[in-house]
């Protein structure tokens, strides 16, 4: 006997969706991408669909036909945790400094962003990852300095960013289009979000700056 993927169950109540629910369909969405189940024009619609989504009868309707029960997915929607914006800023302390001359540098991960940071890449690369990394405070600037170096950093959308840095022969730019590692679409930061100004100097290297979809915790 054939397997057949079973319809959605359209006489389930109209329940409204929340924000963690649409969060936990595009991710559920984004891994059938990336394993090759969904082209990448179904990913973008179902996505779009999904961020629309009122009801969760719809967020089901656009995964019945992917590998995945209805009752898991009911499970996931409804016990995936939501973080809100301000509960990134947690007051706690963190590295005031990320310095890479001739080397490298990471700060990924779970870690805290001090309320001021400097950055200086000579000759050498940094990477800051802020998807699950906490705030001191609501307001925060890194300054970035990149000679004959380069500096990453990768703001979540759920943070307002401003960028305003020189680059001399050399990039210091906010990147835009599609981030390949997670290629959900980027959404506008809600009101009241914490604010990261990025400033400072690219001297013959480059200081990219991108915003990425938020990771939920």
């Amino acid at each position: 006997m054939d397997d057949v993927t079973p319809e959605p169950d359209r006489r389930l109540p109209a329940v409204r969706a929340s924000d963690a629910e649409r969060e936990a369909t595009a991710q559920l969405l984004q891994e059938s991408y990336s394993e090759g189940r969904l082209t990448l024009a179904e990913f973008d619609e179902r996505t779009a669909a999904a961020y629309g989504a009122r009801f969760r009868s719809e967020l089901l309707e656009l995964t019945h036909d992917l590998p995945v029960a209805h009752h898991q997915l009911e499970s996931t929607l409804a016990e995936r945790p939501h973080r809100a914006p301000e509960r990134r800023v947690t007051g706690g302390s963190g590295p005031a400094t990320s310095i890479a001359v001739m080397g490298g540098v990471e700060r990924t991960g779970s870690w805290t962003l001090p309320a001021e940071h400097t950055a200086v890449a000579l000759m050498g690369g940094i990477e800051i990852d802020l998807r699950r990394a906490s705030l001191q405070s609501r307001e925060t600037v890194i300054r970035a300095f990149a000679i004959m170096g380069g500096i990453e950093i990768n703001v979540p959308d759920d943070v307002h960013v401003e960028v305003d840095g020189i680059g001399f022969m050399g990039g210091f730019a906010e990147e835009s289009g599609r981030w390949k590692p997670d290629p959900r679409p980027v959404r506008q930061a809600p009101p009241g979000a914490p604010v990261l100004r990025i400033t400072g100097l690219a001297l013959m290297g480059g200081v990219e700056v991108r915003r990425v979809p938020r990771v939920e915790q």
